[in-house]
């Protein structure tokens, strides 16, 4: 007996149903085609085992199983479940008439249990986009499921009770989404009010909050590059629900949605540590999943230390940031992910760390210096749109007892700002940010007058900056203006631009 069963496969983090037709016909053979992983092809022994402990058992007959459409490879052992069933409805042990109404999804414990999965969220949605009703899978997995509107949720804990449940579906009622507690936005730990000083730097990452631009912050120990990183994330605006999906795909997916966590509402935070690899940091592998520059997409990425990550790490990093995407091709797949994160980076100025520091000397030699910070390639330097001196604050403010501008304070601002652009951003799908703008964009909402223009044209001869430098620098001065509510660009605006690109870098040993 022929019996079709429907249950999802992912590719980057969208998701395509997969439809296992199962037959039972004469001979001695266990056959699965459609381009299966040695996970699927496993799933003969965990399917037995599990059959065996409720009664049943795979017929000692020839069984095919074919997973369509036959060019998608299907990873991972979240087709046990629905194997299971094909096998036992094939057999005619199991009944039902609807499968064309359910998403299967599950991994079998040789006990028969339903083990947890990954990529749960896009199978759920397409699930629900291509007019499935209702969906079955691990109940450690219905909350995320559930986050779907209009999808019904049945989880379940083992294969008897989804037996029960098919056998009798009307006694069972849908899983309903519950929020967790641990989702509600608290910065309170991480404040701009604690840092001392460093006005000038808190600016800039104002500024680079309020467009989603790249920071790169060079300074001595303990000056503070590290306490203003993890204060970022405090001043941005909150995640609409559009990117909250967009990142909890992403990591369901990786396998890092926590079943307390079923909706990300926090922009991440990631934070790699420099003995990172480049896979580990842009994704791929055997079995491709998503690395750090995709897991911190619509947050931050802070790359601590940058001199210390290897250059070829580093070097893979320029096609996202100036794309917002990544592609992974190999042999035998391709899938993209999305990369729209914010870099911040910090490193020090040189091998000690205290050249140009006010007190402290430095015992590094000229040309170790240069080898220092030429571990930073140019075109990577030049896709960071804010390049920071950060400077020890003296010991009179540190002691000082008066507390500074506020993270929510400045948030306030950061939001403002973030309107404008999603006014202005409107009839343009994809693009939120000032960042975002491609030339097109920068000449229809970036007019300058004769005075920015000829700014502009002093600072590219002082300063030697490319053409991707003049670009960062209108789109910085464009962030600008809309924070101080300005819709005219001013030669003030481009001036502080200006002066975010404008570090010394022969002075610094960049050159």
């Amino acid at each position: 007996m022929l019996v079709k069963i429907y249950s999802g496969a992912v590719n980057g983090i969208e998701a395509t149903t997969i439809t296992l037709e199962v037959n039972i016909l004469n001979g001695a053979k266990f056959i699965i085609v459609g381009l299966p992983d040695n996970a699927v092809k496993e799933s003969q022994q965990r399917i037995d085992s599990a059959l065996r402990e409720i009664g049943s058992r795979i017929p000692g007959k020839r069984v095919i199983i074919n997973m369509a459409p036959a060019d998608v490879k299907k990873e991972g052992s979240s087709y046990d479940l629905p194997l299971a069933l094909g096998i036992m409805a094939a057999n005619e042990q199991l009944i039902f008439d609807t499968w064309e109404k359910y998403i299967i999804l599950g991994e079998l414990s040789l006990d028969g249990s339903l083990m947890p999965i990954k990529g749960v969220l896009p199978i759920a949605i397409n699930a629900y986009n291509e007019g499935f009703q209702k969906i079955i899978l691990p109940i450690a997995n219905a909350n995320e499921a559930a986050v779907v509107n209009g999808l019904q949720v049945y989880g379940f804990s083992h294969i008897r009770e989804v037996i029960e449940f098919i056998k009798k579906p009307l006694y069972t009622q849908p899983y309903k989404y519950t929020s967790a507690l641990n989702q509600i936005e608290d910065y309170t730990f991480y404040d701009f009010k604690d840092v001392k000083g460093q006005e000038n730097v808190k600016r800039a990452l104002e500024v680079a909050a309020a467009g989603m631009h790249n920071v790169i912050m060079i300074g001595s120990p303990g000056s503070g590059k590290t306490m203003l990183a993890r204060r970022l994330p405090g001043i941005l605006p909150p995640m609409t629900i559009e990117e909250s999906l967009e990142t909890t795909k992403i990591h369901s997916v990786a396998g890092q949605l926590s079943r307390n966590c079923p909706l990300i509402i926090n922009r991440p935070f990631r934070a790699p540590h420099h003995t990172i690899s480049s896979i580990a940091l842009i994704g791929g592998g055997a079995y491709p999943r998503p690395g750090e520059i995709s897991l911190a997409t619509n947050g931050v990425l802070f790359l601590d230390e940058l001199t210390e990550f290897q250059r070829t790490v580093l070097e893979v990093m320029r096609q996202p940031l100036e794309d917002r995407k990544i592609t992974i091709s190999r042999a035998r797949y391709s899938v993209d992910y999305p990369a729209n994160f914010m870099l911040i980076a910090s490193m020090n100025p040189c091998p000690c760390g205290y050249y140009n520091h006010p007190t402290k000397e430095c015992s590094c030699t000229a040309s170790s210096i240069h080898r220092y910070m030429s571990k930073i390639s140019g075109p990577l330097l030049d896709r960071i749109d804010i390049h920071l001196e950060v400077v020890p604050v003296e010991i009179e403010k540190i002691t000082g007892k008066q507390d500074a501008e506020s993270s929510d304070t400045i948030r306030q601002r950061v939001i403002a700002a973030r309107n404008i652009q999603t006014n202005r951003f409107n009839d343009y799908p994809g693009i939120h940010c000032n960042a975002q703008m491609n030339s097109t964009l920068i000449r229809k909402f970036c007019p300058l007058n004769k005075s920015c223009i000829n700014l502009l044209k002093l600072a590219m001869q002082k300063f030697g900056f490319s053409a991707r430098a003049y670009d960062r620098i209108i789109k910085l001065s464009r962030t600008i203006a809309d924070l101080a509510g300005s819709s005219d660009i001013t030669p003030q605006h481009i001036a502080e631009a200006i002066q975010y690109r404008s570090l010394d870098k022969e002075n610094w040993g960049m050159n």
